[in-house]
């Protein structure tokens, strides 16, 4: 555990928050991880960024080594994330986590982990707030934690809840908001979802597996 949180520290200084996406963003991923006892199931799904159709769909099925800490989820998430993108035939501009980024505790949430891993452009975007204030800013919503704006609290569909978005590396604050407002059709983004359904399926298909 004290091995995982110094990584952190380490990590956290590497986090870049300033734009470094191609000019024309033409695929974004959505990545999301589920699990089944002792397996983590990585699930990721491309989308045609202008259009949001499904381009590419992968799974990973990997053992679970690490335990369930708080705050060091990443290191579980990790494994199985990494080894559904490795099969990926399309490369995406940028993804998006279902998870933090820059809005942790210790300012390197899965997102971020994620994206220093891949050295690609990563974004955090929560279906529930981890730490931070809201502050109300000029008509936008963010997220104050020691002082420190480390994400913000954007409502995608009208009388839904939010989402909490958050930098995860290589990313502005400002991009990655308009990235997920761009991708929501509904209140979850579109890639998220899909690679959430992908996530469930697999999930149901190795659960009856394992019962029978």
């Amino acid at each position: 555990m004290q091995k995982a949180r110094r990584a952190q520290s380490l990590l956290c200084q590497k986090i870049v928050t300033e734009n470094r996406l191609p000019r024309k963003i033409r695929f974004v991923a959505g990545v999301d991880v589920s699990y089944v006892g002792n397996v983590g199931i990585g699930a990721i799904a491309v989308l045609d960024y202008a259009s949001l159709e499904v381009v590419e769909t992968q799974t990973a099925n990997v053992p679970v080594k690490v335990p369930y800490i708080p705050t060091l989820l990443s290191f579980r998430e990790i494994p199985p994330a990494m080894a559904c993108i490795k099969k990926l035939k399309v490369q995406p501009d940028v993804f998006l986590v279902d998870g933090q980024g820059l809005a942790h505790p210790y300012r390197c949430g899965f997102a971020s982990h994620l994206g220093l891993a891949l050295g690609k452009p990563t974004v955090g975007a929560a279906k529930s707030r981890l730490i931070g204030t809201p502050v109300e800013t000029a008509g936008e919503v963010f997220l104050v934690d020691r002082d420190q704006v480390v994400g913000a609290v954007v409502t995608t569909k009208h009388g839904c809840k939010p989402v909490y978005v958050s930098i995860g590396h290589l990313v502005s604050l400002a991009t990655a908001v308009k990235i997920v407002r761009h991708c929501a059709k509904s209140r979850i983004p579109e890639p998220l979802l899909q690679a959430h359904r992908l996530a469930t399926q697999e999930r149901i298909k190795l659960a009856s597996g394992l019962a029978k």
